[in-house]
């Protein structure tokens, strides 16, 4: 199992997997962009089918708040690849590390090395009168095989659409490479995305500049520190001043807000979901929860509520309501059959554990003995939805990345509840957990709560 789930099983915001190449919806963007290796990504696009391109930096988001025409132009491309830092930061304010910057300078060379290799044909249009058949001549020398169908300036030669549009047909090009700046080159392939024959349409913008020479690349360490805007900034203040120094924190300030906005609105929108359901879930269930409670208790010595300490959000404990499955002394017997357990990793379980009463092994085949933590949700430790509370030993043993599932309140249900539950091992759990903090959204909650009356019945991995 990967984090990879359909949008129309988890709703949106999880990563999305196009069969073999997978995209994120951004919150804070308002765009799904690639979430892919280079060289996946690069597989994708040449692979059969026509497809229009455009690369989204802090820059193209900003434009795209501000004009409509290019956010048309946007909606309309196959696919947005992530460049820069500045999408990085943003996609991190909502839990999101993508895979990978696919910024036009790097990809783009990887890009046709891999179509070279497949007997693919690129035209460059674009740039001032000489630097496309610069840039041609540079790619000729770096991937050997390349074959260019043809090049055209985007001064003169962008004046008359048709005559280049004809022009580039006529090469028989099957990549297009579109240099005419943001978001002048996205317009223009989105209006002329029918009359274009290329099976794949990319706006590069300076790509052309670089590889000619025209524009000088910032040396492989400030590179490496993802700090190239700095030295295009250095190179050319007057020009990129706005853009880099106004914009970037125009971009950041924008992300941030939003990102924190929808932050507040899915906890508010998310608390009145606990209360709602967890007092029609009490209400409705009475009967149920005392017959319940009398079962246990005529089955064996002891109190009918089992309490026990769990860690909730960021790591606070809290006292924890269940049915009690177990016999009144399986605490201090827990050391006992630890080595019996039949999953992966910290948590443990085991289908065979001696301490389970008889009426415990059916409260927990119908997860009855989880209703008394609807309690837990009306005193707002534990939601609905959301990762199983842990014990605070094993929060104690976590690896890193595991403790990023305590930056929400546990749940009664959710991902890993309505996926095999005890069956599935620990690491998957995590993933699957730290999967739906990054795109919890009521409409998600909505359908892990649905989905849990198919995992009751169904009783997959719960004992």
């Amino acid at each position: 199992m990967t984090l990879a789930y359909s949008s129309s099983k988890f709703g949106a915001g999880l990563a999305v997997k196009s069969r073999r190449l997978q995209t994120v919806y951004l919150p804070a963007l308002g765009l799904e962009l690639v979430d892919a290796s280079a060289s996946k990504a690069a597989a994708k696009l040449l692979s059969p089918g026509r497809r229009r391109v455009f690369f989204m930096n802090a820059h193209c988001c900003n434009i795209h708040r501000r004009n409509p025409h290019y956010a048309e132009a946007v909606a309309g491309a196959d696919l947005l690849l992530p460049d820069g830092i500045g999408v990085e930061l943003a996609a991190k304010f909502t839990g999101h590390a993508l895979t990978a910057n696919l910024n036009g300078t790097d990809f783009v060379p990887q890009l046709l090395q891999r179509a070279a290799a497949m007997g693919k044909s690129v035209y460059l249009f674009g740039g001032r009168p000489g630097v496309a058949d610069a840039a041609a001549a540079r790619l000729l020398r770096d991937i050997p095989g390349l074959c260019i169908a043809g090049t055209r300036d985007g001064y003169k030669g962008a004046q008359d659409s048709g005559a280049a549009i004809a022009a580039i047909n006529a090469s028989g090009a099957d990549i297009v490479l579109v240099a005419l700046g943001v978001p002048m080159q996205e317009l223009w392939l989105h209006r002329n995305a029918d009359r274009l024959q290329a099976d794949l349409t990319l706006g590069v913008g300076a790509l052309f500049d670089f590889l000619s020479g025209s524009v000088a690349r910032a040396p492989k360490v400030v590179r490496a520190a993802r700090m190239e805007w700095v030295w295009r900034l250095a190179m050319e203040p007057r020009r990129m001043a706005r853009r880099y120094l106004a914009g970037n924190a125009s971009f950041l300030a924008h992300a941030g807000l939003t990102a924190l906005r929808r932050k507040q609105l899915t906890n508010l929108q998310q608390r009145c979901l606990d209360i709602t359901v967890s007092v029609l879930a009490l209400l409705m269930l009475t009967p149920l929860l005392l017959a319940a409670a009398l079962a246990v208790r005529a089955d064996s010595r002891g109190p009918a509520l089992f309490k026990q300490t769990r860690v909730g959000l960021n790591g606070r404990t809290f006292t924890m309501f269940k049915f009690r499955s177990m016999t009144a002394d399986a605490e201090t017997r827990r050391a006992e059959v630890l080595h019996a357990s039949d999953r992966d990793g910290l948590c443990f379980k085991s289908r065979q554990d001696p301490r389970i009463t008889r009426v415990g092994r059916w409260l927990r085949r119908t997860s009855i003995d989880e209703l008394p933590q609807l309690f837990n949700v009306l005193r707002g430790e534990m939601s609905i939805v959301g990762p199983r509370p842990a014990l605070p030993s094993e929060v104690a043993d976590y690896p890193p990345r595991a403790l990023g599932r305590l930056a929400v309140k546990p749940g009664i249900t959710g991902v890993w509840q309505v996926s095999g539950r005890a069956s599935v091992g620990f690491k998957e759990m995590i993933e699957m957990d730290l999967g739906y903090i990054k795109a919890r959204s009521l409409r998600l909650n909505l359908q892990l709560i649905l989905r849990t009356f198919g995992a009751v019945v169904s009783g997959r991995g719960a004992y």
